[in-house]
């Protein structure tokens, strides 16, 4: 079965929708409220990063945000969290809202993303292993997981430790 998905960025009125989202993707209420701290947080949340995909109808069934983070001192954002309604996971809505929102960023002027995730998932969208290019985390995960975009091949990915914003918690 083939779906049309709308992809736009959040207005306020999605929020409720957003986090009934994050509450039915996520195994907890801790990962779920990461959106809330992230939207509650200035220097990490940028207006126009946070994208949902919708039904033809209107519902939404999927979210993708994209948050400031830094690459050693070069300004990056991070893929957080991505989320499907579960009725819909493998559908395409996660990949559509994902795509909206790499392109919004590249459309904001952003050169940088890095996101820890499936690698069997996110190099579809063109990323890649990050310690490649010399970036990498202060604390254990699986070197594969740690992956690293740049938005305009112009502008080579910069090398560094992550520094995410402060609602994730490392």
């Amino acid at each position: 079965m083939t779906h049309t998905w709308i992809t736009r960025a959040e207005t306020g009125a999605d929020i409720p929708a957003i986090r009934e989202i994050d509450l039915a993707a996520f195994p907890t209420a801790l990962e779920a409220d990461l959106v809330e701290a992230l939207r509650a947080d200035d220097t990490a949340w940028l207006d126009g990063l946070s994208l949902v995909a919708a039904e033809p109808g209107g519902r939404l069934v999927g979210h993708a945000l994209l948050t400031r983070c830094h690459i050693g001192d070069t300004p990056a954002l991070c893929l957080g969290p991505v989320a499907v309604r579960p009725d819909h996971q493998r559908t395409g809505a996660g990949s559509a809202a994902t795509r909206a929102a790499l392109a919004a960023a590249r459309d904001l002027g952003e050169r940088y993303v890095v996101v820890l995730g499936h690698p069997a998932y996110y190099p579809r969208f063109g990323f890649t292993r990050a310690s490649v290019h010399g970036i990498g985390v202060t604390f254990d995960v699986p070197d594969e997981a740690l992956m690293a975009l740049a938005l305009d091949t112009a502008h080579p990915l910069p090398t560094g430790t992550v520094r995410y914003a402060a609602p994730f918690g490392v």
